[in-house]
């Protein structure tokens, strides 16, 4: 008898189990799906976050789950819990948003855009030209052995041992006049750019 009791108690679904509110909520208590809904919300809407693109993307995406799964709770089969058939339709939920984005985004025609339409390349070649002028005039105003070590070490990428090796100073020389040359020359671009 004591096991027949024990058999009948396992087997009696706990009061706030996912299995007990499921039933409940088949039986038409709404209550018990809200409490379904309220404990897996933050995963289900961490999960959609992943994929959303803003705030009401993200809501429409948790609601479409949630009714989806209140319409199809009677198919649940209890094989999985819960939780992993409520992500799985969460996941579908989330791949369809994206599909209907790029859907989306594949009907815009060209009349919903403003192009604004310039010349990049020369508007990028001007501005180089510009700086390579004002490179080689701020280099014009340099002593002889603050040009190389800047040349060497900036614009030829040397190594301090390597400028070392090449101009014969000690490689604590070659930190000290490259410190020194490009204080000199920041102050001489400083000054090309007063009024």
């Amino acid at each position: 008898m004591t096991r027949n009791i024990s058999t009948i108690v396992t087997n009696v679904p706990e009061p706030h189990s996912d299995e007990s509110l499921i039933s409940a909520t088949l039986a038409g208590d709404d209550g018990a799906y809200a409490l379904l809904v309220t404990r897996y919300k933050r995963r289900i809407f961490g999960l959609a976050a992943r994929f959303a693109r803003d705030n009401d993307e993200l809501e429409d995406i948790c609601q479409e789950v949630f009714i989806k799964a209140f319409e199809n709770l009677a198919s649940f089969r209890h094989d999985a819990p819960f939780e992993h058939w409520l992500t799985r339709i969460a996941v579908r939920a989330s791949h369809d948003a994206l599909r209907r984005r790029r859907r989306e985004k594949g009907q815009s025609g060209f009349d919903d855009y403003v192009f604004e339409v310039r010349d990049v390349a020369a508007e990028a070649r001007h501005e180089a030209r510009e700086a390579r002028e004002l490179l080689k005039w701020a280099f014009s105003r340099l002593k002889a052995d603050e040009r190389i070590v800047i040349t060497l070490l900036e614009l030829e990428g040397h190594s301090v041992r390597e400028i070392s090796a090449l101009t014969g100073w000690s490689e604590a020389n070659v930190k000290v006049r490259a410190h020194r040359a490009r204080q000199v020359l920041k102050r001489v671009l400083e000054e090309s750019d007063e009024p």
